[in-house]
């Protein structure tokens, strides 16, 4: 057991994880499929992970060095996965602290840091990207003690030993010097000589904790975890206890340990390693395997509750059902019931008043990628506005707040200062440092509905906004709704550039011409207050007096495309977002206007 350390990956999104990992395996000789060897960031396998930069789901590699095997944890970088990261961080007994050269410690890596200092886990601080231009890793080396000291580690955890790195390069060193760097084994070394080998002990009674699960054609579900203590083998009949604590006696039909990035299959395992088990068709996360002569359970895994909900719903636009193969009721169900058995931190409940479901995740990011998961599956739906999960704390009513974290160039500060100001920020920190003003916020979670597409412009594209959940306060009752209306379409038909021209002085518009749009569905956002209504199919008729091609020169503005975060943020209570495969549209929930006015004279709507 004593050449076995099991690591995880901590960073903020961008800062190199995924491309130091690749380092580390390609440096051990580990054998990729032909499909893999030349690629880049092998880690970020899923296709939304290779769009957006970002690891969204923990994967777990092994590698083989000087006879040591060094199980690798991917964690997500990001705080609305934390119900990933506070799994997975289960299975390690140290961590690698990944922290950019020139950013230094951000809030994400805030988030997960704190989550690792708490499970009393062995840090070693990582300074990645040392040759940039502008790369200042004694300033960041200095701003990461701060972190530590903030978070409340002890003093042994403070003094953690530092490498310096170019993961993108291959190359390491204990001191910020490229030119003594050779390879990534400094890296390996630091980990071998402070990384505690797993504690647990073989020669007693098999526990095992299951922290991930996915599924296999030929093997049904299999279960990721850590033999905390015991031996496992192929084969062998062992005790599943569940959630509420219901002992099950089960065989295991299949052993896999890893390899690399494979699963490969074994005849036996021990106390310190991480494997994966078949053969359990209802297991779940955060449940034991026991041994069978002495079943004693692990602690459950304590999961942080969701802050956001929303509702998802069968679509019932005019346009339903034309684009997604999955689109019934049932479909739908089942889809987000069987997402819960993988991602402990969403909840589902079945939503009796709109024959929908109330989704609850931890922000919404986690929320937005589980709806473009979908959407990319071939289901089809529609969803409510998110809407924060008001807590009752000892009587009070009390509402999720966020630290936020801003850089933007100084120039632009004043308005984001005095925009965080309308939304009641509490300003926490200020500094300007080479024209960049970093700005530290707590925030109730839901003023912060919307700002981040004012802010991209606001600080024209040069903002850098992070969040993290910060904990629940008293709900001071102040609700932020939109300041501006929507432009919604007067009738069904398809989109001219006539019309376009004609609506667009009315304010900005989501579509662009030749696009199919019907009765009620949101085209753009009003320049005013109220909805309007604008007839954006409107074809220009021949006359005696002039052709139809008089008039083309006018000029059309490029339309705002609205993405699926962007439509989350700016739908008020009285839309929903259309999701499809092929199209992400806004709608009225009441298209007819005649209806929609008729609902708001009666409180209706």
């Amino acid at each position: 057991m004593n050449n076995i350390r099991n690591i995880a990956i901590i960073a903020h999104v961008d800062h190199g994880k995924t491309t130091l990992v690749d380092a580390l395996l390609r440096q051990t000789r580990v054998k990729l499929s032909k499909e893999l060897a030349n690629q880049d960031l092998i880690m970020d396998s899923n296709e939304l992970e290779k769009e957006r930069g970002i690891t969204i789901f923990s994967k777990n590699a092994s590698v083989e060095w000087q006879a040591t095997k060094i199980n690798i944890i991917d964690t997500p970088g990001h705080a609305d996965f934390g119900g990933e990261v506070e799994r997975v961080l289960k299975m390690a007994d140290g961590a690698l602290l990944l922290v950019d050269a020139k950013e230094g410690p951000m809030p994400q890596t805030r988030f997960v840091l704190k989550r690792a200092l708490e499970m009393g886990l062995k840090i070693i601080v990582v300074i990645n990207k040392i040759d940039k231009n502008d790369a200042r890793p004694s300033w960041v080396l200095d701003r990461t003690f701060d972190l530590f000291i903030e978070l409340g580690a002890d003093e042994e955890s403070a003094y953690f030993p530092v490498v310096y790195a170019v993961g993108r390069n291959g190359l390491a060193g204990k001191e910020p010097n490229i030119e003594t760097m050779h390879d990534i084994s400094p890296i390996f070394e630091a980990i071998v000589e402070n990384i505690p080998a797993p504690s647990g002990d073989p020669d007693k009674p098999l526990q095992m904790l299951v922290t991930t699960l996915s599924p296999d054609n030929f093997k049904g579900r299999i279960a990721t975890g850590r033999i905390y203590n015991g031996r496992l083998k192929a084969g062998q009949d062992v005790v599943h206890i569940n959630r509420e604590g219901v002992a099950q006696k089960v065989r295991i039909t299949s052993l896999m340990t890893f390899e690399g990035l494979n699963r490969v299959d074994t005849q036996g395992a021990q106390a310190g390693d991480i494997v994966a088990i078949a053969g359990i068709p209802d297991i779940t996360i955060g449940e034991t395997i026991a041994d069978i002569d002495n079943p004693v359970a692990l602690p459950l895994l304590s999961i942080e509750e969701p802050t956001i909900k929303m509702t998802f719903m069968v679509n019932s636009s005019p346009f339903a059902g034309q684009e997604g193969e999955f689109k019934t009721s049932r479909q739908i169900r089942e889809r987000l019931y069987k997402e819960i058995e993988t991602d402990v931190a969403l909840r589902v409940e079945d939503d009796p008043a709109t024959s929908g479901w109330i989704v609850s995740g931890r922000g919404e990011l986690h929320l937005a990628i589980l709806i473009e998961r979908l959407r990319r599956e071939g289901y089809e739906f529609q969803v409510s506005r998110p809407q924060v999960i008001i807590k009752e704390i000892n009587g009070v009513k009390c509402t999720p707040y966020e630290w936020v974290s801003i850089e933007a160039p100084e120039e632009y500060s004043g308005s984001v200062i005095q925009e965080m100001g309308l939304r009641h920020g509490e300003l926490q920190d200020m500094r300007t440092e080479n024209g960049v003003s970093s700005l530290e916020y707590i925030i109730a979670t839901k003023e912060l509905f919307g700002f981040r597409t004012e802010f991209l412009t606001d600080t024209r594209g040069l903002g850098i906004l992070n969040t993290v959940f910060h904990d629940y306060r008293p709900d001071s009752g102040v609700k932020r709704e939109r300041d501006k209306g929507s432009l919604v379409a007067h009738g069904s038909g398809v989109t001219s550039m006539y019309g376009l021209v004609g609506a667009q002085g009315r304010g900005a518009l989501f579509l662009g011409p030749a696009v199919p749009v019907y009765k009620g569905q949101v085209v753009g956002q009003n320049s005013r207050s109220e909805d309007i209504r604008v007839n954006i199919c409107r074809e220009k008729h021949l006359t005696n007096m002039r052709s139809k091609g008089d008039g083309a020169m006018e000029h059309f503005n490029t339309p705002k495309v609205m993405s699926l975060e962007d439509a989350l943020e700016y739908i008020n209570d009285t839309e929903y977002v259309e999701v499809t495969p092929k199209n992400i549209r806004i709608r009225k929930i009441i298209v007819d206007e005649t209806e929609a006015k008729k609902a708001k004279k009666f409180g209706l709507a």
